[in-house]
């Protein structure tokens, strides 16, 4: 059977996210709230509508289209009721200028592999593949594994990127196709890890460490916010914890504010509007810190 799930980007030519050159698909669908989150699109599994108020040619197609009445003209652009919309799309196909678009589409299995396969070539040249990301592979874990699965029967490298809040059975289902895990790390502290994710992070740490004892090459990725996780103390523990598990790998991630107007377009307020940047000179020390546990870090900043 050929699966289908449902994805929101695939993202040809990455360097940052595994070994070599990387087609990234990103599944829809995610357990966690983090505050920060830059693709707030990802959350659920079912597709969204995006309103880009700026390409907006107040024609009112979309008004008068929905047959839910769910969008109504404002000053300064139109509102989406997410409450009444069924997501029949039927104002994205009405609106000319773009301003409405979808995020997530049904795909086959099969059509997701086709497109990784356009670079084949690009892998093989640089070591690199395939990386599952999202929201959170978990969420589609079977689709997830068949996209593993038939990559592997190609002979592409796989990756996967997971923030670790999954059922462990579900992650048994991939073990068998899956070279590489980038494991976030977003809090050590359980309770604030709750307060800024949604979720606590007992069967996060404990899913770690079940990677590690299966044999599962793991990179850990911190994600560094400002106020939240961004200090020496956490970063410590951070270190401490990957010693123990014999984890050689990770990346920071500074705090960036590219998804901003993913939230605007999603009708939600950005809850971290006021929050500044890590500064070079911290995250040289974080490297330190980290480097003097006995692992290997890399710098991934998109300012």
């Amino acid at each position: 059977m050929d699966r289908v799930g449902t994805i929101f980007n695939i993202q040809r030519f990455s360097v940052q996210d595994g070994p070599g050159i990387r087609t990234l698909v990103f599944l829809k669908g995610c357990p966690l709230t983090c505050l920060w989150c830059c693709n707030p699109e990802s959350r659920g599994v079912k597709p969204d509508v995006l309103f880009r108020k700026m390409k907006c040619l107040g024609c009112d197609r979309c008004v008068g289209n929905c047959p839910k009445g769910a969008i109504r003209s404002v000053e300064g652009g139109r509102v989406i009721d997410r409450e009444k919309c069924d997501l029949c799309m039927e104002c994205v196909r009405k609106c000319y200028a773009g301003a409405l678009e979808t995020a997530g589409e049904e795909k086959s299995v099969t059509e997701i592999v086709e497109e990784v396969l356009k670079d084949w070539q690009f892998y093989g040249n640089s070591g690199g593949g395939v990386t599952l990301s999202g929201g959170e592979p978990l969420m589609q874990p079977e689709f997830a594994a068949d996209i593993l699965r038939e990559c592997k029967r190609n002979g592409i490298h796989t990756a996967i990127e997971t923030c670790g809040y999954a059922r462990w059975e579900d992650y048994e289902k991939l073990l068998g196709w899956l070279d590489l895990v980038l494991f976030d790390l977003k809090q050590m502290d359980s309770k604030m890890h709750r307060k800024v994710t949604g979720v606590p992070n007992e069967r996060i740490l404990e899913n770690l460490e079940k990677l590690v004892r299966a044999g599962k090459q793991v990179i850990v990725r911190l994600p560094l916010i400002p106020g939240i996780n961004s200090h020496r103390e956490h970063i410590e523990k951070v270190g401490r914890f990957c010693q123990e598990l014999s984890i050689a790998q990770a990346h920071l991630l500074p705090y960036h504010k590219l998804g901003v107007q993913k939230y605007e377009a999603l009708g939600i307020a950005y809850p971290l509007e006021e929050l500044g940047a890590v500064s070079d000179e911290e995250l040289e020390e974080f490297r330190r810190i980290l480097e003097g546990y006995g692992i290997t870090v890399t710098i991934y900043n998109h300012s």
